[in-house]
């Protein structure tokens, strides 16, 4: 019971992250239909920046909103200098856009902060919790917390505010949006900057407990891109909820099976989930064409 509940408080804590990545995901895809695979390295400049202001002196919690703001910057002028040239192009086209941009901001990570892995100092230093014979570490509470804060947030701003209901306006249809005076490219702008700064969180919280390198953007990003297509592709709560069971299966499989084999058993279970459920675990089928 003490390892079954340590892989369950693992798997639940690397699968926030995963959450808080497969967000952006359905947020960018949701209103601009782009699969943007540059949500990965959105994390990598999150944590690495984050790195860089507390080696500067600025304190970790005057580091983190810096550092969540310089990386929706970088959101923001992506969807300027490479989306929005390119919004009449097909959805193949894009994506390949966004490919380039992912090299593009590895590339640029390396060169800025290097190959060595930069190391994050938690957000509060506080001792870890025995729970039931399993440890849970301080950084996996902030972790929990901070993802059920940003799911409340969240439908708060897409139900209860005009710019939430003008995201999810140029979702549905973004010709009867237009009609109705909504400016479709600047919720496109809107969707890449909250994806950043979400990538960005996301980055911040785990490297204090995995190093972050320049590379660690695509690993991450494409464990975010599964928890999305578990969850559905047009639903938040569906894409927290992916997060978690990718999490968990991870943790499981490491911990029980082997850690060799933790990937295959996950792409595995998402091959199951697209022959079967290809709308998404938590996703009723629509008879929409795609």
């Amino acid at each position: 019971m003490d390892l079954f509940l340590q892989y369950l408080i693992t798997g639940l804590t690397v699968g926030s992250i995963y959450a808080l990545l497969a967000v952006g995901f359905v947020t960018i895809y949701n209103v601009t239909g782009v699969l943007n695979l540059a949500q990965g390295e959105f994390a990598m400049i999150g944590a690495l920046s984050c790195v860089t202001l507390v080696n500067l002196g600025i304190p970790i919690l005057g580091a983190i909103p810096l550092a969540i703001l310089i990386t929706a910057i970088i959101g923001f002028g992506v969807e300027r200098l490479a989306i929005y040239p390119a919004r009449n192009a097909t959805p193949i086209i894009l994506v390949v856009i966004t490919l380039g941009v992912s090299i593009f901001l590895k590339g640029m990570g390396l060169i800025i902060w290097g190959s060595s892995p930069k190391s994050l100092p938690p957000i509060v230093e506080s001792r870890s919790i025995q729970f039931f014979g399993a440890v849970i570490n301080s950084q996996s509470i902030w972790i929990f917390i901070l993802l059920f804060v940003l799911l409340i947030l969240l439908y708060w701003f897409f139900d209860k505010t005009f710019i939430g209901s003008a995201l999810r306006a140029s979702e549905k249809n973004p010709h009867a949006a237009s009609l109705m005076g909504i400016n479709t490219s600047t919720m496109s702008t809107i969707a890449f900057t909250i994806a950043a700064a979400l990538g960005a969180i996301a980055g911040v919280m785990i490297a204090p407990l995995t190093d972050a390198t320049y590379e660690m953007g695509f690993f991450i990003g494409i464990k975010g891109f599964v928890a999305m297509i578990f969850g559905g592709m047009h639903s938040v709560p569906g894409a927290v909820a992916g997060g978690l069971l990718l999490g968990v299966i991870e943790a499981f499989s490491g911990g029980y099976i082997s850690t060799y084999y933790t990937d295959a058993l996950a792409f595995g279970f998402l091959l199951l989930v697209l022959f079967f459920r290809p709308q998404g675990l938590f996703m009723r089928a629509t008879g929409e064409r795609v």
